[in-house]
């Protein structure tokens, strides 16, 4: 399995509206289009995380060509009221949003 997690901004009241908004989204097909597996987002002192667990076998092809879907587009629209940039003078894409991994621990079977 493949992870991501993205690092923003968010007024910890607005987590209600933005889990209603990934509510609403992952009700529809989009989290199988994106091989999305597993969402959770968690909020910390003015942080947002959003933490994505996907299929690992397509290396990230799969959520490439989502984005190009309205549904993609209309979420990320939704969510500008309520998520801003970690850093808003270097993000120009979610890219520039996502932590990197430098640590990975799994028990054994």
């Amino acid at each position: 399995m493949h992870s991501t997690l993205i690092v923003a901004r968010m007024a910890p009241e607005a987590s209600t509206e933005v889990a209603q908004l990934f509510t609403a989204f992952d009700s529809t097909e989009m989290p199988h289009l994106m091989g999305t597996r597993r969402r959770q987002l968690f909020t910390y002192r003015g942080l947002y995380f959003h933490l994505q667990d996907f299929d690992a076998a397509d290396g990230g092809e799969r959520i490439e060509h989502a984005r190009n879907d309205p549904r993609f587009v209309g979420i990320s629209n939704d969510l500008k009221p309520f998520i801003e940039a970690y850093d808003p003078a270097t993000w120009r894409s979610p890219a520039d949003a996502m932590a990197s991994r430098f640590y990975s621990w799994q028990a054994s079977a």
